[in-house]
Order: C-alpha cells, then structure tokens, then sequence
C-alpha cells in the first residue's frame, strides 16, 4: 500500500498513480499533510492553513 513520504498517511493506489512521477510508488506530499504542498515538480511549505 502507498504512504505518502512526507507524513506516512495511506494514499490511494489511484492517487499515487495520479500525483507520482513513473516509477516511484510512493507520492512525495498527500492531501493530509498540512505543511507542505505540491508545486509543479517540487514540493514547497504552505503559505497558508488549508484547513478550516
């Protein structure tokens, strides 16, 4: 089962799928992680919550 490297959360088979580059089974920030977020091919801290 894919986590996500950042905070260990499952990630769906369909999202790493989606948001991982060919090859790498596990996606480098998930939808959990409140700190970071995906920037184009990097991924950078969040400049705002993104939870209300």
């Amino acid at each position: 089962m894919p986590e996500c490297q950042n905070c260990g959360a499952f990630v769906t088979a369909a999202y790493a799928r989606v948001f991982t580059p060919s090859g790498i089974d596990e996606p480098r920030v998930c939808p959990q992680c409140e700190d970071k977020i995906r920037d184009g091919a990097d991924v950078r801290q969040a400049r705002s919550t993104r939870r209300s």
